[in-house]
């Protein structure tokens, strides 16, 4: 049956001040790997591996290709690459972004929850919006431990309080006492292996690079009717209890919440680019007036400055609309913040 010898924790806003504190209070002989994912950017150097190390006991690293798991040892999804948990190695996938990340935390743990089981405990940390709430949920589903940090201590408690609308965690915590909590679990026995549910298997595949077929998709949920927001095709619904999550079959995957955010930003696109194109026909307008007066065709340039008259009240809704839509995300924002 063996140990809790897997530990995944997943961040993001505020996650590297929790990661760092967290590393200062492992004890040397810490008995697991500890695997973590925090949303890096795709371009550009970091030094959370250097952080990690000069913090506490463990050595850190980014994982590479096929590196096999110690224990007493950090390993850092590298960036812009999806960190999957294969047993006693890593690989690193290649598949589309989840939730608009790669590396994402959800695809981390839904592999730890795959290949580990039982021996998988699951961490969420301070971060903003969903991210690891349905990888949580995975770990609980195969029967791993589940862990998620008081959102009244966290720096960002929008993942932490996501997570607990989620599921149930075997606990909450205050980042204080999770050192521990998380030294006391990994010496404890692995519980009973639990059946894998279908979908867990497929979206990992997925997170490595795999396609998916249309008739896959159809399997693990149902058509939404909604467009990509990344690639345009047509979305699938996936029901996880309270979790509602879309993917397309190319494989982008986004909670509702970040759905509706990218829903607003391929919106807010497509009215500044009518924006700038009725600008420019405005212009235009204005221009071949000017030139049918100086030629004295007086009709044409009332052609003309009809038409421009007609473009800029088309501006003008425009303009309403985006100012519309940046105030309906202001307001949602404060309703998130108040929450």
């Amino acid at each position: 049956m063996g140990t809790r010898d897997l530990l995944v924790i997943g961040g993001s806003a505020g996650g590297v001040e929790a990661l760092v504190f967290l590393a200062r209070n492992f004890p040397s002989d810490f008995p697991a790997a500890v695997v973590v994912t925090i949303h890096l950017p795709p371009q550009g150097g970091s030094v959370l591996d250097e952080l990690l190390t000069r913090a506490g006991p463990l050595p850190a690293a980014f994982a590479a290709e096929h590196d096999r798991l110690r224990n007493g040892f950090i390993y850092i999804a590298p960036a812009d690459r999806h960190l999957i948990v294969e047993g006693d190695f890593f690989t690193l996938g290649l598949g589309p972004r989840e939730n608009s990340s790669r590396p994402a935390i959800d695809p981390m743990m839904r592999s730890a929850a795959l290949c580990c089981g039982s021996r998988a405990i699951g961490v969420v940390l301070t971060g903003t919006l969903s991210d690891g709430a349905s990888g949580l949920w995975a770990i609980d589903q195969c029967g791993g431990t589940t862990i998620v940090q008081d959102p009244d201590d966290a720096a960002f408690p929008d993942m932490p309080v996501n997570a607990l609308n989620r599921l149930r965690p075997d606990h909450i915590v205050k980042l204080s006492e999770m050192p521990q909590l998380l030294t006391r679990l990994v010496t404890q026995p692995a519980g009973k292996t639990m059946p894998v549910p279908p979908s867990i298997g497929f979206e990992v595949a997925i997170a490595r690079g795999a396609h998916a077929a249309i008739e896959q998709m159809d399997r693990v949920g149902k058509r939404s009717g909604f467009a990509c927001p990344d690639c345009h095709g047509a979305m699938w619904e996936i029901d996880e209890g309270d979790l509602v999550r879309y993917r397309c079959h190319v494989g982008h995957t986004y909670t509702a919440d970040l759905m509706a955010l990218a829903l607003d930003d391929n919106l807010r696109r497509a009215l500044g680019s009518a924006l700038r194109a009725m600008e420019e026909r405005r212009a235009l307008a204005s221009k071949l007036q000017d030139q049918a007066e100086r030629k004295g065709q007086s009709r044409l340039a009332s052609s003309w400055a009809h038409r421009s008259q007609e473009f800029q009240r088309e501006l003008h809704v425009i303009r309403d609309a985006i100012v519309r839509l940046d105030d309906i995300s202001a307001r949602q924002e404060s309703r998130r913040a108040a929450e």
